[in-house]
């Protein structure tokens, strides 16, 4: 299985990272896309009790003149391994993860429901992709993923350590900003902090309509 090393960075100034991310020289690698990810376990959520994740997440792809089929990826994850230190001291969640596409997302949902299991969470989320010039060689197989969701904007960095810790502290970040936590969990802290009661993680009608265009309920985050 492949390994992935990331972090997480709540972004709370949108404009300020924008013009952080084209300091750096930040380009677009994958333009916006919708996500709709769908997270499937048994009915005793056997995976979930094992720290494993089978998930398959549906991109659309977002803005004027962008059109094109939507792309299915599966993703199975093993559970967590222990947080790795870099050199510097900064932790980051690393697990082993199975990848591919399909080109049928509801036909292998049905399958998987055939075998006995279920959807269990739901969420969903705008991303947009970045990577740094190829003139950066310590930023190489770096991924920057600037992800609108329903409980605000976040950044994810994917890659070494050693990139992930230069990246982040060249966007103005410190260790102690690292989030390590997956969306589900961040989304319950969100609705246990409101105390509302958590269900799946989704835009409103009018923000999904609208592509994840700034409301009042969510300005402060964008």
């Amino acid at each position: 299985m492949a390994k992935e090393r990331e972090i997480k960075l709540r972004i709370d100034d949108l404009p300020a990272l924008r013009r952080a991310l084209a300091k750096l020289g930040a380009g677009v690698a994958r333009p916006r896309v919708h996500e709709t990810n769908v997270l499937f376990d048994t009915p005793d959520r056997s995976l979930a009790k094992r720290e494993q994740l089978l998930r398959i997440r549906t991109e659309l792809p977002m803005g004027a003149g962008r059109k094109g089929s939507p792309r299915n990826l599966v993703t199975f994850k093993r559970p967590i391994m222990t947080p790795v230190r870099s050199h510097r001291g900064e932790h980051h969640n690393v697990r082993e993860e199975i990848e591919f596409e399909v080109t049928d997302a509801k036909a292998l949902a049905g399958i998987l429901e055939e075998l006995g299991m279920r959807v269990w969470f739901q969420y969903e989320k705008f991303r947009t992709t970045f990577r740094l010039p190829a003139s950066n060689a310590w930023a190489k197989g770096l991924l920057i993923e600037l992800d609108e969701t329903p409980i605000g904007v976040f950044l994810e960095l994917e890659g070494t350590a050693t990139a992930i810790d230069r990246a982040a502290a060249a966007l103005g970040f410190k260790k102690q900003h690292y989030i390590l936590a997956n969306y589900m969990v961040l989304y319950r802290e969100y609705c246990r902090d409101r105390g509302e009661e958590p269900r799946d993680m989704l835009f409103a009608k009018s923000e999904k309509k609208n592509g994840g265009a700034r409301s009042e309920k969510r300005k402060t985050f964008l």
